[in-house]
């Protein structure tokens, strides 16, 4: 029976991914979403400073490709001059984009945004220079979103959006 698979037995592959790569996956899901949920700012960091250092340059290389649901924020560091890039879920609104901000307001990146007044959202290939940034409440900016993204927004309880307008 060498080189058969025996009926009712699971590949030895199968059982690793579920248990080196699915339940983490699931068990940092779970983390995400208390931490944002609760609002607990030491929770929140944790996670903010997890992502910043291990999440984020993975998913930089992904961010703002066609067909992928990441976009990246394009921007200039308030302090340094430095050229930063930023992965972000941004959606689209009529003149510009809303972006939840699921740490709260007080991001480097948001800091950035705001003290140059521009910045550039780079979303499904394409390059968009967007100004005028605005951190709104979620109750403000939920009647302009998609169906979908009020849903996301009770779910996670994300409080604030920034909101940009797309420079012509």
């Amino acid at each position: 029976m060498h080189g058969r698979r025996q009926r009712g037995r699971t590949p030895w592959w199968r059982a690793r991914l579920v248990r080196w790569v699915l339940v983490p996956v699931v068990l940092l899901l779970a983390f995400f979403v208390m931490a944002v949920r609760s609002g607990s700012r030491p929770l929140v960091d944790v996670l903010r400073q997890g992502n910043k250092r291990v999440l984020n340059p993975v998913m930089l290389r992904l961010a703002g490709r066609r067909h992928w649901y990441a976009a990246r924020v394009e921007h200039v560091g308030r302090r340094s001059g430095r050229s930063y890039a930023t992965p972000v879920v941004a959606v689209p609104l009529e003149g510009g984009f809303a972006i939840p901000l699921p740490y709260g307001t007080e991001v480097d990146w948001l800091h950035n945004v705001q003290a140059a007044g521009e910045a550039t959202v780079v979303l499904d290939g394409v390059r968009h220079r967007v100004g005028d940034p605005q951190v709104v409440p979620s109750e403000a900016i939920l009647p302009a979103l998609p169906p979908e993204w009020a849903m996301r927004t009770r779910f996670y309880r994300f409080s604030h959006w920034l909101r940009v307008t797309e420079a012509t």
